[in-house]
């Protein structure tokens, strides 16, 4: 991806420094020669994770949702009250996390993780429904919730150490459900900015290059590919230019 010529630093730095449980999100869809610029630009500013000399590490994502899909539908409509379950895998360690963000105040993602079992991340146990129920502080329907999307991509990780703020950066997206997969294009890089709230040095510089931030989700893109009857104008322009999207005529 580019991030070779970055200092690196290792994931307990960035733990200790840059978790990042509250913060406000940033998203940006951009061309690898667009990331190439920005990585040119943040220079030596920014570290890059690196374990064992590896930069790019593999992710798998599975998502819950009700079975009309409230979550989803709780984004489209730009709900302050929204929340999102999932498990997460770093595949490359073999190790997996329950995770449920919910919509704080004045636009924060706040996310509650523990660990959880490899084997059992493509469902919520017991004890999963319970820390789900007692954090949405509704537990019939953290007992309604079923798998609705698995998403699978490569990240890089990189860090501003000055302000602590913290750079995503995704490429070979890649959405399933239980009857088909669909894959996002090759030239994109999905960028997300984690701060505590004002715009970081990665914000300034591709707002400079002219990219502003994309109201966009893996999640709800994920579906929205995977069930074209789904509403998404939230989305619209984002599905239709960047991942070939057209809406069911039919539904």
């Amino acid at each position: 991806m580019g991030c070779a010529g970055l200092p690196a630093t290792s994931l307990e730095h960035i733990i200790a420094t840059a978790d990042l449980q509250t913060r406000v999100d940033r998203k940006y869809l951009v061309p690898p020669a667009v990331f190439a610029h920005l990585l040119a630009r943040l220079d030596s500013r920014m570290k890059v994770l690196d374990i064992d000399g590896r930069r790019l590490f593999e992710y798998e994502s599975v998502y819950f949702d009700t079975p009309e899909l409230l979550a989803y539908h709780q984004h489209v409509g730009g709900r302050r009250r929204r929340f999102k379950v999932r498990t997460r895998t770093y595949v490359d360690s073999a190790q997996s996390m329950l995770e449920v963000k919910t919509a704080g105040g004045r636009d924060e993602t706040v996310k509650d993780r523990h660990p959880y079992q490899l084997d059992e991340r493509y469902g919520l146990n017991p004890w999963a429904r319970e820390v789900v129920g007692g954090r949405l502080g509704d537990s019939a329907l953290a007992q309604r919730l079923e798998l609705s999307l698995v998403s699978r991509y490569h990240r890089a990780t990189l860090v501003e150490p000055a302000t602590g703020s913290r750079l995503t950066c995704d490429v070979d997206l890649d959405f399933e459900n239980h009857r088909e997969r669909r894959s996002g294009p090759d030239d994109l890089v999905l960028i997300e900015s984690k701060t505590t709230g004002a715009a970081s040095l990665a914000d300034r510089t591709l707002w400079r290059l002219g990219h502003r931030p994309a109201t966009v989700t893996k999640y709800c893109v994920g579906l929205a590919l995977l069930h074209p009857q789904l509403r998404a104008n939230r989305w619209n322009r984002t599905l239709r230019g960047t991942f070939g999207w057209s809406p069911c005529r039919s539904a």
